[in-house]
């Protein structure tokens, strides 16, 4: 089963969404957590946002990066562009993608158009893990 690390600056938004909708959507075909650059506190309008769609992340916290070890991880996805900021170890997994997508805490008005820009990513994500992963025959 793949491992699975979405890394955002905070880890209070973008990535807590991601973590959601892939412990959701991948229950059983992939491992998830979430960390940040540093860690704060997960922000409300996260939350009210996937409880909107059904989804629960009240009992997600924020941890950093630096509480984790990057040859743990078999799939690395950045969040907010902070790819370049990663130690190195971090961007050289088996698979490293940077999906560079909006802050909603910058603008809470996007926070709905963002998760579903997350779940979206997610999803695809998902299944291209678990058809790699498939038996071939």
């Amino acid at each position: 089963m793949k491992r699975v690390m979405f890394v955002c600056k905070k880890n209070s938004a973008r990535s807590q969404m991601a973590e959601g909708f892939a412990k959701t959507l991948g229950k059983g075909k992939i491992e998830v957590i979430s960390s940040g650059l540093e860690a704060s506190v997960v922000r409300p309008e996260a939350i009210a946002t996937m409880k909107e769609i059904g989804i629960d992340i009240t009992d997600q916290t924020s941890k950093p990066l630096s509480d984790f070890q990057a040859e743990d991880f078999d799939v690395v996805i950045s969040l907010c562009g902070c790819g370049v900021n990663l130690p190195p170890e971090w961007v050289v997994r088996e698979v490293f993608e940077d999906w560079q997508l909006d802050d909603p805490a910058e603008q809470p008005e996007i926070f709905p158009r963002v998760r579903d820009e997350i779940k979206e990513r997610v999803t695809q994500l998902i299944k291209s893990l678990t058809e790699e992963s498939a038996p071939v025959g």
